[in-house]
């Protein structure tokens, strides 16, 4: 897994986010200032700041614009070298994925045994969406891992609730400070809170009858409200550790919050830039967006959209081992206990993203490879026919689909729907094509096109005159003066109209680059 996602983390171009994270990490470190990325809390880019801690990063500190031209002034007007730059951004983030893939492994093993932690790491370390968004200097990876590492945390307090339990209010807080989508597990996890002191405190002397019950609720709820005081702690430090002086003026863009969401923001015991961010990504839930699936471009989201992009893009061996761990994991009565620590915060986490305006990929989701892999575990100790052969089998078919993709882990789909040179036919943005391949884009074009005209479309962050690329805008000029390579990213493909739809449709396909772009013929 770590060579995996090295290779990725050192071939692939920044994606469409990286750069307003990896700017927002500098402007952390030299400038001591929240103003950029608001609508994300700033552990995530702290951690992302720990990586360019090695580098002398160059930024003018007089830079007024906004985050996206932060993250081109950064990479590619400031005189540092992107690909350097973005390697050791990148870097945390891998070590911490691959910590992660130990919290996974322990988690089953508890559950299990330490045959079911290996197939459960198996399962992680092949995951080619935690691979690809593991190897990227983006929050989506960070923040489902502290959630995962929590709900294990609180496992374990079951037995030793006075050493688990702080731990676990420590990782849901880095949890919620690298990410607010993470808010809508909290309620789920002070509940398991409640449950494992209850269970750990049972058999103790709390006495009999409803004054005993009452005592195990109240030990309980101080044991959740202990919980939620630490993770508030660790949101605090999270931005007192950016700006010890907390200074922050509240952006005119900051969208007003009403009703319940209003209620939330206020009441909340957060800092104001955090609440603020939330009134931001309540913004983002407002807007309507764009959506491709399976060849149907559609304004707006749909319900099913994660559940169908995760049936595309997850190994066919990993689906069968999610759903017989889940099966598993209910049915067999040792297990059954880890079904509200498992299953139920997964299915949460999942509903709340079904309900969500933007249909941008299953990064919004990764947190779901995370938890099953430790709920197909529980296949292992089911009293199924051959059921560690068939367990085995299964991880091996999940390892050789994931290898097969290798390195372009961002594509993947699995053999069902073609493989990863045909996702571009069923998903778009941050499932396929999410800007990652300008510089494969530039070999390609060096290698086998020298000298010819280039007209490019390109959806991403990169700046392709910076890798060599010297491209004109065929949307710019009339239609019967694009002549030579036509090369369009597949997300521009996917949603293109108009002009754009005439140009590709006259064209012929000749090459790809990635599974993420194609490239053209135009006579």
């Amino acid at each position: 897994m770590a060579v995996a996602m090295v290779t990725t983390a050192v071939e692939q171009t920044p994606t469409i986010d990286e750069p307003v994270y990896v700017g927002t990490a500098v402007v952390y470190q030299q400038q001591h200032s929240l103003r950029y990325n608001p609508e994300h809390p700033p552990l995530g880019k702290l951690i992302i700041a720990t990586g360019l801690a090695f580098a002398d990063v160059r930024l003018d500190p007089a830079f007024a614009g906004d985050q996206t031209e932060l993250g081109r002034r950064l990479l590619y007007e400031s005189g540092n070298d992107p690909w350097r730059l973005m390697l050791l951004a990148r870097s945390p983030v891998i070590v911490l994925t691959l910590l992660f893939g130990l919290v996974v492994f322990a988690f089953a093993r508890d559950l299990v045994g330490s045959v079911g932690g290996l197939a459960a790491l198996a399962l992680y370390a092949f995951s080619p969406d935690i691979i690809a968004h593991g190897s990227l200097a983006t929050l989506d990876v960070p923040a489902a891992g502290f959630l995962l590492t929590s709900v294990w945390l609180l496992w374990r307090a079951r037995r030793r609730p006075p050493l688990y339990v702080p731990l676990a209010g420590a990782a849901l807080g880095a949890a919620v400070a690298t990410k607010m989508s993470a808010l809508a597990a909290v309620p789920v996890l002070l509940l398991l809170v409640v449950v494992s002191v209850r269970y750990a405190r049972r058999k103790q002397d709390v006495g009999t009858g409803a004054r005993g019950r009452a005592r195990l609720l109240a030990s309980g709820v101080a044991s959740a409200a202990l919980v939620a005081l630490i993770a508030v702690i660790v949101v605090w430090a999270a931005y007192l550790v950016v700006d010890p002086r907390l200074r922050w003026a509240t952006p005119g863009h900051v969208p007003v919050a009403h009703g319940l969401r209003g209620l939330a923001v206020d009441w909340l015991p957060f800092p104001e830039p955090y609440r603020d961010g939330m009134r931001i990504q309540f913004g983002f839930e407002d807007k309507v967006w764009d959506g491709f699936l399976f060849g149907r471009h559609y304004r707006g989201s749909l319900w099913y959209y994660l559940p169908a992009a995760l049936l595309v893009k997850t190994p066919l061996g990993m689906l069968a081992l999610w759903a017989a761990g889940a099966v598993a994991i209910v049915g067999v009565p040792r297990l059954r206990p880890a079904a509200p620590y498992v299953l139920v915060p997964t299915a949460v986490l999942l509903a709340s993203g079904l309900y969500g305006s933007r249909d941008l990929g299953v990064r919004y989701a990764v947190f779901v490879p995370m938890f099953l892999a430790v709920a197909a575990a529980g296949v292992v100790v089911a009293r199924w026919r051959r059921a560690h052969v068939v367990t085995a089998a299964l991880v091996l078919f999940v390892a050789v689909s994931s290898l097969r993709t290798y390195p372009y882990y961002l594509p993947y789909s699995n053999e069902a729907f073609g493989g990863p040179s045909k996702t571009h036919l069923r998903l778009h943005d941050s499932n396929v094509d999410w800007g990652q391949d300008l510089g494969r884009l530039a070999d390609r074009l060096r290698q086998r096109y020298p000298g010819e005209k280039i007209w490019l479309v390109y959806k991403g962050s990169g700046v392709p005159s910076s890798y060599g690329i010297d491209a004109s805008n065929p949307r710019k000029v009339p239609p019967d003066e694009v002549h030579g390579l036509l090369v369009v990213s597949d997300s521009s493909i996917a949603k293109a109209s108009g002009r754009l739809a005439a140009l590709i449709e006259s064209s012929k396909p000749i090459d790809e680059v990635g599974h993420s772009i194609t490239i053209y013929r135009r006579a």
